[in-house]
């Protein structure tokens, strides 16, 4: 198998072979069709998440097909294609599993930061944490709803039920949700980088009720915001932009520090909130409901040895949509 491997943080990924991995108990190999890039690989890759299982192999929105499998796996699922998440083994036993927040659990793994992921040829993933997909969809097309629609979902559960909502940072999460939103009759108003034309014209032909820089105030007050820009700063502008009794959702796994603030930002019964990670049922939910929007995700393919430049891309602020890599 070829893979893109980081071997230290801070340093390129590495362009290596390695010989077909070959799966345990409970396992499945897939052969890659397309894994997207999410922000969260650039802070596996940059060190913003600490003791990655190194050298390691980055991705975890896979799209593949199975094409062979551990023991105690049924070998009808030979053949199908599958999705690979970041949340790719919990231990089922703990308090937070034994309560339904899987996402939670205190002894996961994770998809392409303590176990290997998709910048590859082929990946070894748990059976149980393998969605199904339609076979006849467009393979990189599927690919950035492996997280950035599922985290996108979570986040849009945790906004509540308010027809006006506020996305800061408009990529690949908020271009999903913004479609699935619109569909909802919410209106979105979308929150970019000050001064960034492309972003805000891009959100506006997605049905964007407004579109304007983050350091801009809307046009009205809000229901929720959800923030995926990993920016702490950018947490008291989206209080200031809900309502009495609003709620503000940070839908990253890493974000800069929160600046000091007055508390009348959070007073009138505000909420703060984060999400973490996401549970096979927010997969069990979002699917169908893709589905149904006709969600289109907007996508720029890299081949697997020009990783590096796609993460710079993304880095960069120089992507639309979501980067996709096809081995």
């Amino acid at each position: 198998m070829k893979a893109m491997v980081l071997e230290s943080i801070g340093t390129p990924l590495k362009l290596i072979d390695r010989p077909d991995p070959i799966p345990g108990v409970g396992e499945i190999r897939l052969k890659v069709e397309a894994c997207a890039i999410c922000r969260t690989d650039l802070h596996v890759v940059d060190g913003d998440l600490p003791h990655p299982n190194l050298p390691v192999i980055p991705g975890h929105e896979i799209v593949g097909v199975i094409d062979s499998v551990g023991e105690g796996v049924a070998s009808s699922r030979l053949g199908r294609r599958v999705g690979v998440p970041w949340l790719g083994h919990t231990c089922g036993h703990c308090p937070y599993c034994a309560a339904g927040s899987e996402n939670l659990c205190d002894q996961p793994l994770f998809t392409g930061y303590t176990r290997d992921g998709g910048f590859a040829s082929h990946v070894i993933a748990d059976e149980h944490f393998a969605f199904d997909l339609d076979a006849d969809a467009d393979a990189v097309s599927l690919a950035p709803l492996l997280c950035a629609g599922l985290i996108g979902w979570r986040c849009l559960n945790k906004a509540g039920e308010g027809k006006l909502l506020a996305i800061y940072g408009f990529g690949a999460a908020a271009h999903i949700i913004a479609q699935i939103a619109i569909w909802q009759d919410r209106e979105v108003f979308a929150f970019t980088r000050p001064g960034d034309e492309d972003a805000q014209a891009f959100a506006r032909s997605l049905g964007a009720t407004w579109a304007g820089g983050s350091d801009e105030h809307p046009p009205k007050q809000l229901d929720a915001s959800i923030i995926f820009a990993p920016v702490g700063a950018l947490v008291p502008n989206a209080l200031r932009a809900v309502r009495k009794g609003g709620r503000v959702v940070c839908g990253g796994i890493h974000m800069s520090d929160i600046p000091a603030m007055p508390y009348r930002l959070l007073w009138e019964e505000r909420e703060l909130v984060s999400v973490a990670n996401l549970t096979r049922h927010d997969a069990e939910e979002f699917f169908p409901v893709a589905r149904s929007a006709q969600v289109r995700t907007h996508t720029k393919v890299y081949p697997l040895e020009q990783a590096n430049q796609a993460l710079d891309d993304l880095r960069a602020g120089r992507l639309s949509g979501a980067a996709v890599l096809v081995p």
